[in-house]
């Protein structure tokens, strides 16, 4: 595994990461506390140190399988966690700002991950307004002064990403913003254009989601792929899958090396880029972390942010 500094946090992150995603129940697989602690025990043994999660991943229900897991071993892991959002179902999600709401999520985020802090707590993908809303980075300074939340992040939404929106931010010396979580992928390379300079001059810290592009980019699906009605995937327009799983046979015939896996060398690629410090691929099983983890041989020495 290889390490890197998380922009100005000073935390030592994995460029491998766990992204909690599929943990909520919504790509269409339950997950129970075996398959989690093992999934987790996995990674910890490929030396991944890193957890991206959110509170609507579930009702806190990704939260809370990750603190059962690791609750002997809360020091060695770097939690990054969201807030500004409610589950109520499956793609069901009511959006929450004002600063009392932010405070409840945080508590209830540190119940179910079973710790009394977060290393990284993130805006989930405001619009402006929500960004802005009266009070609340006055109470996450709070909650930051208590120890309750070591560092401020935020995962900029993905209109931005494809936008190349880099405004909000700009307004990281306010806050401080000390990290950036992105859209990011072979395929989806909008934020090269704005938000990733901005990340290198601010001195933002940027891990990158969906490195697999929702894992049209991990060599298993081919055309006609369908998913099951119960993942998330499967309510994105069926010509765009197509289209994007076309670009996908063309990356294989001509960029993707002999004998490297497609999985492997899709992190690989998003990992060169000197913004990105970390990517956060979600995973199903151990199989799968193995493999996301093989990804960090084929990181070449000498990026910016190498920890040492």
């Amino acid at each position: 595994m290889r390490y890197r500094t998380l922009g100005r946090t000073g935390l030592t992150v994995s460029v491998i990461g766990v992204g909690t995603y599929q943990f909520g129940g919504e790509w269409g697989k339950r997950f129970d506390q075996p398959g989690v602690d093992e999934i987790l025990a996995a990674a910890e043994d490929c030396g991944i140190n890193l957890i991206d999660t959110a509170e609507c991943y579930g009702d806190h229900l990704a939260e809370e399988l990750v603190g059962l897991a690791i609750r002997r071993k809360r020091s060695r892991w770097v939690i990054a966690t969201k807030f500004g959002h409610r589950f109520h179902g499956f793609r069901e999600r009511t959006r929450h700002w004002r600063p009392e709401e932010v405070r409840s999520q945080l508590d209830d985020s540190l119940r179910a991950l079973g710790t009394d802090y977060v290393d990284l707590y993130q805006f989930h993908s405001p619009v402006q307004d929500e960004f802005l809303t009266e009070g609340l980075w006055e109470v996450l300074a709070r909650e930051q002064q208590a120890g309750r939340i070591r560092h401020i992040g935020i995962s900029v939404a993905s209109s931005a990403c494809g936008a190349s929106d880099s405004t909000q931010l700009e307004r990281a010396p306010e806050i401080p913003l000390e990290a950036a979580q992105v859209v990011y992928n072979r395929l989806e390379r909008q934020v090269e254009t704005g938000i990733l300079p901005a990340c290198r001059r601010l001195q933002l810290g940027v891990l990158a989601r969906v490195p697999l592009a929702s894992g049209l980019l991990s060599g298993k699906y081919s055309h006609g792929y369908s998913f099951p009605p119960d993942d998330v995937r499967a309510h994105q327009p069926g010509e765009a899958t197509e289209a994007t799983l076309a670009e996908v046979r063309s990356l294989e015939a001509n960029e993707l090396p002999p004998g490297v896996p497609m999985a492997a060398w899709a992190l690989a690629w998003c990992l060169r880029h000197p913004a990105v410090t970390a990517v956060i691929p979600g995973c199903k099983t151990r199989e799968q972390v193995l493999a996301n983890a093989a990804a960090a041989e084929l990181v070449e020495a000498g990026h910016p942010q190498e920890a040492t």
